[in-house]
């Protein structure tokens, strides 16, 4: 949900019982938010200079427990609210226990005091979550240009301004592995757990397969860390930077979770067991579990419930369709228009991020027209105020940006003194000006919507929507969100939207296409096997949702004949895609 979509999200709903998630990257963006919703709030506010001793810990800790209080006070006056509590309960599906036990509450009409015993009861808040992208752990240097201490690198400096916070919420971890960062976390006793197993802060991983919660939870469990979450998220069709794995499709992945759930939880639990008993520490008197969710693509309740079902996840995650939401999210009106009409076509995986990943982007957002406006005046790269992303050393001891000004100036110098021919430097030298700076722009609309000065950021705003974007049309209230992801009403708009899974089936092939014409005339032998490896978990996926489709109850008539002829149609064009050029890279090789 980029770095400001969300910042205060918990301000706004978790009273009500939803859970989000915050990005911990900009502690700029941070402070101006916390300077803002203390004025609102009519709350002192103590500004945390970027010349102070750790300021960007400091600023993360100020602003979770703003929002912690906030988040309270709101919640409190939630339970002294009949309307609240009422707005509380229908947002809830209709089955609900808490909802059926409220309406058999207010059946008997009580006093105003016994509504609030019920409330104070019954009623709880929404979990306050944040989120640490792992590949951002910029080192930083002191004012005398030497390296500081680990700890004070970019990621260590927003774990650290978590776990030095009064929230009681989860930090989840994206991108894959940081052993350093990982190891930091013994440092903070708030992650362990106590004799019942409990803890004042959780660890969740954003994985995407198997494997990868495998390694990274016994990494983990050897410190003495639990993660109390594992969320799976689709390798593509998703938002924001897209992980994709070697053709390894969300229904197997999630299926390989359900077969071997107890086998994980009993084999990491015997290993931090061990590990707390080594450290002297609190040894839980009963086995840990770890919950198991999944998130990416999801769009209609039907594909919630199935997921629920079938393969046993405790939640669904739902990210994408709450751009269109205002009262939830911050997105700029301009921006989310944009969204609101955008189709297939208007959503690409680009290869604009800094960081060499795919990154799924809507666009004609307006930091893209603006990077070309800067291309156009022949001075391609974004001036960098905040270097979030400045971790490229070609041609300097201290990391830039590859969106920066000063990172394409000096690489666009070397490709033109290599001479190199025509068309090879004109490929060359639009793949150096792609790069948008997505550090800032992933914020701004966050500033926009509380009209906050963007004198030093400027007013482009980035935005990286799931494909899912392109099926949901309009602005949402969050009553109007809720009533759909329960199956009270239906907001999508197209009635083409194909299942998640056919959707993310044909994303993949998409991008074996991308790879196996990217490799036409360059393929080696690693790379050929590589590509065949990937077509060939393709079609293993195929097969298991041929069976899937064919066996699972959820499928009536209607929806079964149409997802064997999506499945049919993406095998047909898996083959079509893959023979010829296949047959003409083994030739190659």
């Amino acid at each position: 949900m980029g770095t400001g979509f969300t910042i205060d999200t918990p301000i706004k709903i978790a009273h009500l019982g939803i859970h989000s998630v915050m990005s911990m990257v900009d502690d700029v963006l941070v402070e101006k938010m916390r300077k803002r919703h203390s004025e609102k709030h009519n709350l002192p506010f103590e500004p945390i200079s970027d010349k102070s001793h750790d300021h960007r810990a400091k600023r993360f800790t100020a602003w979770l427990n703003l929002v912690g209080e906030l988040s309270n006070i709101n919640f409190q006056n939630l339970k002294i609210d009949k309307s609240e509590i009422r707005r509380y309960i229908n947002l809830l599906p209709v089955d609900a226990p808490l909802r059926l036990s409220y309406y058999a509450f207010m059946s008997g009409k009580p006093s105003d005091a016994a509504l609030y015993q019920w409330a104070e009861k019954q009623l709880v808040s929404g979990s306050i979550d944040v989120n640490i992208m792992t590949k951002l752990d910029r080192e930083n240097f002191g004012a005398d240009g030497n390296k500081l201490m680990a700890e004070y690198n970019d990621a260590h400096s927003a774990l650290r301004g978590f776990a030095q916070s009064s929230l009681h919420g989860t930090l989840v971890f994206s991108a894959g592995m940081n052993p350093k960062l990982y190891g930091y976390l013994e440092h903070f006793p708030d992650f362990f757990p106590d004799k019942d197993g409990n803890f004042k802060k959780r660890i969740a991983l954003k994985v995407s397969d198997y494997r990868s919660a495998l390694i990274q939870g016994k990494f983990l469990a050897k410190k003495g860390i639990w993660v109390s979450e594992y969320r799976i998220e689709s390798g593509l069709n998703c938002g924001g930077h897209a992980f994709a794995t070697d053709g390894y499709l969300m229904g197997p992945i999630l299926n390989e979770f359900r077969q071997k759930r107890i086998e994980l939880n009993a084999e990491l639990f015997e290993t931090i067991r061990q590990s707390l008993s080594a450290k002297g520490l609190v040894v839980p008197e009963s086995p840990l579990q770890a919950k198991i969710t999944a998130q990416g693509g999801v769009g209609s309740p039907e594909e919630q419930e199935f997921l629920l079902s079938h393969y046993g996840v405790d939640s669904v995650g739902w990210g994408t369709p709450f751009l269109l939401v205002p009262e939830v999210t911050n997105v700029d009106q301009a921006t989310r228009d944009k969204l609101s009409a955008a189709r297939e076509e208007d959503i690409e995986l680009s290869k604009i991020s800094p960081l060499g990943v795919p990154y799924n982007n809507l666009k004609s957002n307006s930091k893209d027209l603006e990077k070309l406006e800067y291309i156009q005046k022949g001075r391609p790269g974004s001036p960098c105020p905040k270097k979030y992303i400045a971790l490229n050393t070609e041609f300097t001891d201290q990391g830039i940006c590859m969106a920066s000004r000063q990172y394409q100036h000096l690489k666009l110098k070397e490709l033109y003194s290599k001479g190199l021919p025509y068309e090879e430097y004109q490929k060359a030298h639009e793949e150096v000006v792609h790069k948008s700076c997505i550090c800032v722009g992933l914020g701004t609309a966050a500033l926009l919507v509380n009209e906050l000065d963007t004198k030093v950021e400027g007013a482009g705003v980035s935005v990286c929507p799931g494909p899912n974007i392109a099926y949901f049309t309009g602005e949402y209230t969050l009553e109007s969100m809720s009533d759909h992801i329960y199956g009270k009403t239906n907001s999508v708009a197209r009635a083409d939207r194909p299942h998640m899974f056919i959707k993310e089936l044909n994303i993949y092939i998409d991008f074996l296409a991308d790879k196996i014409q990217e490799s036409k005339y360059t393929a080696d032998a690693k790379q050929l096997r590589y590509l065949k490896n990937f077509r060939e978990n393709l079609l293993s996926g195929t097969m298991y949702y041929r069976n899937l489709f064919s066996n699972s109850a959820p499928w009536n008539s209607e929806s079964f004949a149409l997802l064997q002829i999506q499945l049919s149609d993406a095998e047909l064009r898996l083959h079509a895609i893959t023979a010829s050029i296949f047959e003409s890279l083994t030739q190659a090789g």
